[in-house]
């Protein structure tokens, strides 16, 4: 195995990458070819998930991140530098999801840790390496692509965005995020802390934070699209909730609202958005496969909730949460 790939071989980064659509990704854009950069915050872990499903070896390299620290974050983006390497893609999928809290777990820099990582890691890192994305962009004959990873439980166009199961994502008047977000403060909206809503406000947030870089940077050619492939029931991010809901979730995705997608298809599908040309002639679009599965289902622009399209709003989430990173 070569300590490079070759210079014409696309090279993407994938964060969240040891378990679920972030590990099945990054088999289905090695087995494309891609040289894969699997941005795991447990190495051991990320080393034999990809040996397990089949990621190919000469297709990647595992690199250490812990989105919640901002400081890691920073390592990360230096580590990758220090590998010379061009940069095609950036699929930003990591999340952690801990509904049974019963009061905030924070970061190393004092913030609620669903956010911190779902949110303001991707945030960061995101700006840090924006400019390899546009140093590489067209290089193959295709743009660059900076794709988010979405829920539809943060998306009210869908019926699982109107489940009020705490609450429904709702960033309200940002206030909690304008007062610091540290302790007590816990919700960007500055509400009572209820975890389930923390992680629908983190998912949200990142689907703001897309459409932001595509009006920001729309002349820069890089494509920024965000995607739900299917509901993946059985993904390890509900690994923390009851094991009552683990055994029932999946069972009604698939025999009652008919959205169960498995992880597998999820990961080719979140690849397609990755990697195929179908995919790059438009930015500013959200992907979905929907919530109701069929044979050779295509996927569709689906408009966002309006919760997701205030432009006063969103510009003002930008510039505290420029802050709160530290790059403002």
């Amino acid at each position: 195995m070569s300590d490079q790939p070759a210079i014409d071989q696309p090279v993407v980064i994938i964060t969240g990458a040891s378990s679920g659509v972030g590990l099945w990704a990054a088999k289905s854009l090695a087995d494309r070819g891609w040289m894969v950069i699997m941005a795991c915050r447990d190495l051991a872990k990320a080393e034999a998930a990809a040996n397990d499903v089949g990621v190919n070896a000469a297709n990647r390299r595992i690199l250490h991140i812990d989105l919640g620290d901002q400081a890691s974050v920073r390592k990360f983006a230096s580590d990758f530098h220090a590998l010379g390497l061009p940069l095609d893609a950036l699929l930003l999928n990591a999340a952690v999801y801990l509904p049974r809290l019963e009061a905030p777990m924070r970061s190393p820099e004092g913030y609620e840790i669903s956010v911190a990582t779902n949110y303001f890691g991707h945030f960061l890192l995101a700006h840090l390496l924006i400019g390899d994305l546009m140093a590489s962009n067209g290089r193959r004959g295709q743009p660059s692509r900076l794709i988010t990873l979405g829920t539809v439980t943060a998306n009210s166009e869908e019926f699982g965005g109107k489940i009020p199961i705490p609450a429904p994502a709702d960033l309200g008047d940002l206030s909690g995020l304008a007062s610091g977000f540290k302790a007590p403060i816990a919700m960007i909206d500055g509400k009572e802390f209820k975890p389930g809503k923390a992680y629908k406000d983190s998912k949200l947030a990142c689907m703001i934070m897309s459409r932001e870089f595509h009006k920001r940077w729309a002349n820069s050619g890089v494509v920024f699209n965000t995607l739900y492939p299917g509901c993946v029931a059985d993904t390890p991010l509900f690994r923390h909730t009851p094991p009552a809901f683990q055994r029932i979730f999946p069972w009604f995705q698939k025999n009652i609202t008919k959205g169960y997608v498995s992880q597998p298809l999820a990961g080719e599908r979140t690849a397609q958005v990755v990697a195929d040309p179908a995919f790059a002639s438009q930015s500013g679009v959200h992907w979905s496969w929907g919530n109701r599965q069929k044979e050779g289902r295509m996927p569709f622009a689906q408009p966002l909730s309006a919760r997701a399209t205030l432009e006063a709003r969103n510009e003002r989430l930008w510039d505290l949460t420029m802050k709160a990173v530290g790059l403002a």
